[in-house]
């Protein structure tokens, strides 16, 4: 683990503790700045708008599917619901579901 990560993760969801990302896709505006920095997790279907993907690099397309952050794009998810212009990118603590990176973070 980077430096970078356990000053993101301790400060916010525990050291290491498991989180989660969805996408509310009513905000989204489709700008794919999401895809840009985690392609991973991230994808444009082809209504436009931004979904998450599973680890195993499926498209979920239902209305608030969540997908597991792994540790190592930590700070691409971070930053990708940072600069989301549509404010519609929501990660949270699995264990309590409270959101920790997002528009309705503590």
């Amino acid at each position: 683990m980077t430096v970078q990560q356990e000053a993101v993760t301790e400060g916010t969801a525990g050291a290491g503790e498991p989180l989660e990302v969805w996408i509310d896709q009513d905000l989204c505006t489709g700008d794919g700045i999401c895809v840009q920095y985690a392609p991973e997790v991230f994808e444009l279907d082809i209504d436009g708008l931004a979904y998450v993907k599973s680890p195993a690099d499926e498209l979920l397309v239902e209305a608030g599917a969540t997908t597991p952050v792994p540790l190592v794009l930590l700070q691409d998810v971070v930053d990708s619901a940072k600069e989301c212009p549509g404010d519609c990118i929501h990660v949270r603590r699995v264990s309590d579901r409270v959101e920790v990176f997002g528009p309705d973070a503590e």
